[in-house]
């Protein structure tokens, strides 16, 4: 599968970059087009290169040719042989490709670690929800190797200011059409430091057709925190732009090396985080969860960005980061449920959904909640547990519930119900929960009710903490 990476310019010359344009003649085209592409990544002075031709002793062209050439790991000619042309002419990202990981505008970082944000416009290409989430999925990607947090904000300036952009459009480099550069962006720093853009000659696209914005935001991002191009092929800030699945991607060994040598390792600041002392960390009394659910034989519990995984009857349990197993997936999953007769486990966080299948997310999602049939005042699952006895869903918002028919695909009438006033001895508010051998385990804070689910009573009442072997 291809794999589109992007394009960005952090530096722009007072003229601007020179467009890459298609042939315009057989008498232009290779010679032409080789020494724009050449000044704009390789610092070529035009000035000093004739505009008609290419003479063989021409030192300075044959130079920045074999430069290039080595960056892209090509055979060193110096020529303008066809495998140097076909990579002239792939997709790739504006900024010079002389660094290798190297701090931008004399060392430039971000010196916080809370980092703001704000999409200032959409392409029509996507909905706008997949636009938001396609770039919060590409801020994760940088979160989950650095102790950098990033908090969108929706008026006044961000450090980050995304937009999407035709041609000229107010910063000196303006965009070349469809093709060439599809994206740039702008190293730490005042002003227009840290800004990303996007073509919108592009057609943007959450799927393989067209040009995959969350990679192509995960490789401009790497820019907007201070990255240069890497010269390893399989890196997110290698120069050209190619497809990988979305739902597999996950950064190359290159990628995280440069960006913690920027900014370290992720801090452990949570009480959590560190899964080879599981029980002197998570056995406290205080302990909770944000969702629970079964994923065939085991039962899976989500905190924050980790999720543990246990067999019901042993005490040991196994955790992870959620992105070490799902790349795609948010932290702090608020929601999640198991149909194990068709092999679906369904996550929720905010007003959104996703759909797990053999542990795999699959394409198309996240959907929104509404779809279901939520009124536009929910905005977020609390909880959700399946019964397979019924084949209905029971969904917890506040101190609500109501019952979607998995059958029909419809919520069914009379609902939201209070928790308290049907399901007594529990409520108001429930946090997580899951079904298990004919119970019901509702999750209260701290807490675990086990409800029987026929007679609607609480057989035992538990610590959180007894889910981890504690």
């Amino acid at each position: 599968m291809k794999f589109i990476l992007l394009i960005l310019v952090l530096q722009v010359t007072a003229s601007g970059a020179i467009p890459l344009t298609t042939y315009k003649s057989p008498e232009e085209n290779d010679v032409v087009f080789a020494q724009r592409y050449l000044a704009n990544f390789y610092d070529l002075e035009m000035e000093k290169i004739p505009m008609t031709r290419m003479k063989d002793n021409s030192n300075d062209m044959e130079n920045k040719i074999q430069e290039m050439q080595h960056f892209f790991r090509l055979q060193v000619t110096g020529k303008l042989d066809t495998p140097t042309l076909d990579v002239m002419h792939t997709p790739r990202c504006g900024v010079p490709d002389v660094h290798h990981f190297k701090r931008i505008s004399g060392g430039a970082v971000w010196k916080k670690r809370i980092i703001t944000y704000r999409i200032n416009n959409y392409t029509p290409d996507m909905k706008r929800e997949d636009v938001d989430y396609s770039i919060q999925k590409a801020f994760q990607v940088w979160s989950n190797v650095t102790p950098l947090k990033f908090k969108r904000i929706y008026a006044g300036v961000a450090d980050i200011m995304i937009r999407f952009a035709l041609g000229a459009h107010g910063d000196s480099s303006p965009f070349d059409g469809r093709g060439g550069v599809i994206a740039h962006a702008y190293g730490p720093g005042p002003g227009i430091g840290g800004d990303a853009h996007f073509d919108e000659a592009e057609i943007w696209t959450k799927y393989y057709k067209g040009t995959n914005l969350f990679l192509v935001a995960v490789h401009e991002l790497g820019h907007s925190l201070g990255l240069g191009h890497s010269n390893d092929p399989k890196a997110i800030m290698f120069p050209t732009y190619r497809y990988v699945n979305p739902n597999t991607f996950r950064l190359s060994a290159d990628d995280v090396r440069g960006i913690q040598s920027l900014y370290g390792h992720p801090v452990k600041h949570q009480p959590l985080s560190n899964p080879d002392n599981t029980e002197s960390t998570t056995c406290d009394s205080s302990l909770s969860f944000d969702a629970v659910t079964t994923v065939g034989n085991k039962i899976y519990l989500f905190k924050d960005r980790f999720v543990w995984w246990k067999i019901p009857e042993s005490p040991k349990s196994n955790v992870s980061l959620i992105s070490s197993l799902w790349p795609t997936l948010p932290s702090g999953i608020q929601a999640a449920y198991e149909i194990r007769a068709r092999n679906k486990v369904f996550v929720f966080k905010d007003d959104k959904y996703w759909l797990i299948s053999d542990l795999r997310p699959q394409p198309k999602y996240p959907k929104s909640i509404h779809s279901l049939g939520f009124p536009d005042f929910v905005k977020k699952i609390d909880a959700a547990v399946f019964n397979p006895l019924h084949y209905k869903t029971y969904f917890f918002v506040d101190n609500q519930y109501w019952r979607y028919d998995e059958k029909k695909q419809l919520m069914d009438p009379g609902y939201p119900k209070l928790i308290t006033t049907h399901l007594p001895e529990t409520g108001p508010k429930i946090d997580a929960a899951f079904y298990y051998n004919r119970h019901y385990y509702f999750f209260q804070g701290s807490n675990i009710l086990e409800y029987d689910a026929a007679s609607l009573h609480v057989t035992r009442r538990l610590k959180s903490s007894i889910m981890l072997g504690c």
